[in-house]
């Protein structure tokens, strides 16, 4: 019976740590998860598929397209690896400076920064490994994207809202932004 009892004590003991980490932590874990998700269906897609192929996965709307992509979104700035892996050092080591300092109450804000910087870093580990982003997601009606291209356009329009429509506190910038919205 004893053992039965700090069995299931472990057990709780690990859901609570599991849920404290989920709650507290959740903009870390989403930062991974996007990262994870992103790698591991472009490894799909290089290891399955050749550069161009195409697989309908729903007629004339959404296609699997195997594309590599040498510049940034669109195919702007094409062959600039050097730019790309310099740019996209600055960013990560920028919000990692800045990310401590950010309210711990604003999650759009959190949630803006994390999915921008999950989706600058996988896209940086593709630059990184071959120089060129590998694009799958297609709909036949905008250019071919990937998953870490779609946390950073989520991303960027939860900071655009956060700082829009959500008053923030950054030292003097942010006393500078509530006082605009008093007013």
């Amino acid at each position: 019976m004893q053992i039965l009892k700090d069995f299931c004590k472990k057990v709780l003991l690990m859901f609570e740590f599991i849920f404290v980490i989920a709650f507290v932590h959740w903009d870390k874990l989403l930062f991974v998860a996007v990262v994870a998700l992103d790698q591991y269906v472009k490894r799909l897609v290089v290891t399955s598929m050749v550069p161009g192929q195409s697989i309908p996965i729903m007629q004339d709307f959404l296609h699997l397209t195997y594309v590599l992509n040498p510049g940034a979104a669109f195919g702007i700035l094409p062959n600039q690896r050097l730019f790309f892996l310099i740019a996209g050092g600055i960013l990560l080591i920028g919000a990692a400076l800045f990310y401590p300092k950010m309210k711990k109450s604003d999650n759009v804000l959190k949630f803006g920064m994390t999915g921008l910087l999950s989706g600058a870093a996988a896209n940086l580990i593709d630059r990184i490994q071959s120089g060129l982003v590998v694009d799958f997601v297609d709909f036949r009606v905008w250019p071919v994207f990937n998953i870490a291209d779609v946390a950073i356009i989520a991303g960027m329009f939860a900071m655009i809202y956060a700082i829009l429509f959500k008053p923030v506190e950054f030292g003097e910038v942010g006393k500078v932004r509530q006082n605009e919205l008093q007013n």
